[in-house]
């Protein structure tokens, strides 16, 4: 198992490369520039500003001294916040972010695998099509629909939870972020654990199992429910990813202090130092998750362990 986790975080190192060289260059392929919404700067300053970013340098400069900078674990400073570096910028970001999207993909997995155990459980019958019919509409509306939606009903209209700031950082007010994010994965996962559910409980080890007298408690949770986490286990390295886009939107919605805000602005502002940051720190993360997905699932499934 350690030479099979060496292999992974081999392979994650050329796709962090691979993703940070396209990252590179699509945002210097865009029209703009950091100073270009500046009208009224002049020619001279705008020249010693561009010196100053080493912008005046051909892309292929560029790109040399953005690696140069980087091995040092430098990602240089930002153009929309002169007065601080892209690390302090992530740096005072990454926990609200951090625990918005680790809360929600907690939240999503388990409330997803209890909704599709007991949609299993309870297969055609209404509580099952009340499961997966609120499944279906949670992955049908975004977050970008969802968010909004929650405001308006718990905040404007019952006045029960705040709509936006992160105020001191208590509950309340990362209950609607949390839940607008958390819900189409939930949606997802809980139609995944259904249909593994009904695939195993119709298995010949399982029908021999329940033959022998085995209780169905037992049955349920010594036979089912370790093979039935395989296809979740498998989707939540990918739903990590669709966590992460999803943060970015809801940060913005709900006005959070998040490196998803900062994102935002630094793309808007053509701030290459500060989305390159972000960037890479969003793909390494996303890496290390999956690499986190495959050990997972090596250790529940031993047919997929490599030596």
């Amino acid at each position: 198992m350690g030479g099979y986790i060496l292999k992974r975080l081999l392979i994650g190192v050329p796709t962090l490369f691979i993703i940070i060289t396209a990252s590179f260059f699509l945002m210097r392929s865009a029209p703009g520039g950091p100073f270009d919404a500046e009208v009224d700067l002049d020619p001279a300053v705008k020249a010693n500003l561009e010196a100053t970013y080493g912008l005046d340098l051909p892309v292929s400069g560029q790109y040399v001294r953005f690696l140069g900078a980087l091995s040092h674990f430098d990602f240089g400073p930002s153009t929309t916040y002169p007065d601080r570096s892209v690390g302090e910028l992530i740096s005072d970001g990454l926990p609200v972010t951090l625990r918005l999207g680790l809360t929600a993909k907690a939240l999503a997995a388990a409330l997803g695998m209890t909704a599709g155990i007991v949609a299993a459980r309870n297969r055609n019958g209404p509580i099952d099509a009340a499961v997966m019919g609120a499944a279906s509409l949670g992955i049908a509306l975004p977050n970008f629909v969802v968010a909004p939606a929650l405001t308006l009903v718990f905040g404007v209209y019952l006045h029960l939870l705040p709509v936006a700031g992160w105020g001191d950082g208590s509950a309340r007010y990362w209950i609607l972020p949390v839940i607008a994010l958390a819900l189409p994965q939930i949606a997802a996962i809980a139609r995944i654990m259904r249909g593994a559910m009904l695939e195993i409980l119709s298995a010949d080890y399982v029908r021999t199992a329940r033959a022998k007298g085995m209780p169905e408690n037992r049955v349920l949770w010594r036979h089912v429910m370790r093979a039935a986490f395989l296809p979740v286990m498998t989707y939540l390295g990918p739903a990590a990813a669709a966590v992460v886009t999803g943060s970015v939107i809801v940060e913005q919605l709900f006005g959070l202090p998040g490196i998803g805000r900062f994102f935002v602005q630094g793309a808007m502002n053509r701030d290459y130092s500060l989305v390159m940051g972000i960037v890479i720190l969003y793909a390494t993360v996303l890496i290390l998750l999956n690499l986190l997905v495959d050990i997972a699932y090596g250790w529940l499934d031993p047919r997929a362990r490599v030596k």
